[in-house]
């Protein structure tokens, strides 16, 4: 589905009221409610389980798997029900907490009132509901895609079979009988997905350059929009499966790269049932307490997710996951889940001798890290030098550490698919060089002798990464001051807020303006969150003379500008397409 769905309405209708700010997820073939703290009782959860499974059964679906997940805002429960009938499932987990709840000392308190429909009645619902769902017509095109191991996507308007140039696009109510499908014109192209806290647009632009160099039209999706060969044809989030389906369905692409996001993920699932190659640049402490996110290592867990398009029928060669070698968090997860152990591994680094890496070299395995100075890329024992990082615009000279790691994570995912090597040398030793070739993205520009970065950098990780870039060009001699624009959207928490502003004032800034995200206040009030950030920065040791508040995002921006003198470094974190192309234009104008 393109977009997230409204909420199901059916006739059991109450459950808005037991579970509150319900939310609507399915991943293929899971559906998932969130709970309130109330609903952490485990008779509740015994009785969900039970009236699950047998509701199931009534159903004639599979096994269920029910399972119930804690969590610090409260309990998510999940069970597996048939792709074809997601919605269905959905009305299924609600009326079945309904039943198992209804007893509880809460609810009964609070004179909740649950209009309970017989068992028997409501299966019968749920048989007729199922049955409305499906499409017999779908289910015929799946089964003939799958006999002939082509690509399928579907969604509430539009079926495609095949990808890109070898793609046809049918409305979902006119679906053709599968006789009457070219199946000799069809087929898939080369795909990567890319995911992970940061890097992720920056990695997932270099490998769509990289597969343009190497004669490729790529088709490419990510939180800045989708892209076909040279030209964006959208703007705005597209990282997830309605991106994808835009990229893959597009009759220009040849080879596609999908930016897919933790959201998209936990909502919707997986875009696409098999890649070629999945990134996963790096996992951070970001978005914890959403979704039932609690920790990095869940964070972790959500991202690698992606693994799962890498599996091959048995005796053919899996798809190629490529994880950052140093990141501690995300390996230790990844060794322990069956769906990432299955695929082939590459691990990219800053640091070529880590002994992980060498032992994967020792294996047969591909990696790509810094030694001497210079990228390198082992693949099956043989090295290739890919160029000086510190002459690779991307880096600054080689003061953006993180960049090098996309860097090395692009050129394994380009080379675990056969490209030309030269094309991933070239390419990495010109991209960045202009603006246009990674807008947003640690872009660097000189203003009235001072030198202003403007990146997305939007959690801790990514702005203490962004800040210490920012402190590598300050001139020596102490002639020059830190200027930093610094802002966050209001659906994080007060500890996530609190963490970024620690961090900007662990960089000892001269000067802060403070933004309001107009757009994304996400549930807090107006100069919520900036009256969280001044007080964090003030606790964290920052006086009160180096801190302003900016209005907007726009207007702040334009302070810092205007504050700006010879020999500064202005860090500038834009979350706003608006504000930035409105920058552009400053820039542009000298």
């Amino acid at each position: 589905m393109s977009t997230p769905p409204a909420e199901p309405r059916h006739a059991f209708d109450e459950s808005r009221r037991l579970i509150g700010a319900n939310r609507w997820y399915a991943g293929p073939a899971v559906t998932l409610v969130p709970l309130g703290p109330a609903a952490a009782d485990g008779a509740a959860q015994g009785r969900w389980i039970a009236q699950v499974v047998a509701t199931c059964a009534a159903l004639g679906w599979p096994e269920p798997a029910p399972r119930v997940h804690a969590h610090a805002q409260g309990v998510i429960l999940a069970f597996a029900a048939p792709a074809d009938t997601l919605l269905t499932a959905t009305e299924v987990n609600e009326w079945a907490w309904e039943r198992a709840a209804a007893g509880h000392a809460r609810h009964a308190a609070e004179g909740f009132d649950l209009a309970q429909p017989a068992i028997d009645d409501a299966r019968e619902h749920f048989r007729a509901r199922a049955e409305a769902e499906r499409s017999r017509p779908l289910q015929r095109l799946q089964a003939a895609a799958a006999a002939r191991r082509l690509p399928l996507l579907a969604d509430d308007d539009s079926v495609s079979l095949g990808e890109g140039r070898r793609s046809r696009v049918y409305p979902r109510a006119a679906l053709p009988m599968p006789m009457d499908v070219p199946w000799a014109a069809l087929g898939a192209v080369p795909k990567v997905l890319v995911t992970g806290s940061n890097g992720k647009t920056t990695t997932t632009r270099l490998i769509a350059a990289i597969a343009r160099a190497a004669g490729f039209v790529p088709g490419s999706c990510s939180t800045e929009g989708v892209v076909i060969g040279a030209t964006r044809i959208d703007t705005g989030d597209w990282s997830g499966p309605a991106g994808a389906r835009a990229v893959l369905r597009d009759p220009a692409v040849t080879a596609a790269v999908l930016e897919t996001a933790r959201g998209g993920l936990l909502r919707r699932g997986l875009a696409v049932p098999q890649a070629d190659v999945a990134v996963v640049t790096n996992v951070s402490a970001d978005h914890l307490g959403e979704q039932g996110i609690d920790t990095v290592e869940d964070i972790a867990f959500v991202k690698l997710a992606v693994a799962h398009a890498l599996a091959r029928p048995e005796g053919q060669t899996p798809g190629t996951l490529v994880l950052n070698g140093q990141c501690d968090p995300l390996l230790r997860v990844a060794v322990h889940l069956r769906h990432s152990a299955h695929a082939t591994w590459a691990l990219f680094a800053r640091e070529h001798d880590t002994p992980l890496l060498a032992a994967l070299r020792r294996h047969g395995g591909s990696t790509c890290a810094v030694r001497d100075g210079q990228l390198l890329l082992s693949l099956g024992g043989t090295e290739h030098e890919l160029g000086a990082v510190a002459d690779m615009p991307l880096t600054l000279g080689g003061a953006a550490g993180y960049n090098i790691e996309n860097l090395a994570a692009a050129a394994l995912a380009a080379a675990s698919l056969g490209w030309p090597l030269d094309e991933v040398r070239h390419v990495l030793a010109r991209f960045g060089a202009q603006a246009s070739d990674n807008p947003g993205r640690l872009e660097s520009h000189g203003w009235r002798g001072a030198t202003v970065l403007v990146d997305y950098a939007h959690n801790p990780d990514g702005l203490a990464q962004l800040l210490g870039v920012a402190r590598s060009l300050l001139p020596l001699g102490g002639s020059g001051r830190l200027l930093l624009l610094l802002g966050q959207a209001g659906n994080r928490d007060d500890e996530a807020i609190t963490a970024l502003a620690q961090v900007a004032a662990a960089a000892r800034p001269d000067r802060v303006v403070i933004k309001e995200l107009k757009a994304m206040l996400r549930g807090r009030e107006a100069g919520e969150v900036p009256a969280l950030l001044e007080r964090a920065l003030r606790a964290a040791g920052l006086p009160a003379e180096r801190l302003q508040h900016g209005g907007d995002e726009a207007e702040a921006a334009r302070r810092l500008l205007d504050a700006a003198e010879r020999g500064d470094v202005v860090v500038m974190p834009v979350h706003t397409a608006a504000v930035r192309d409105s920058l552009a234009a400053v820039w542009a104008a000298g």
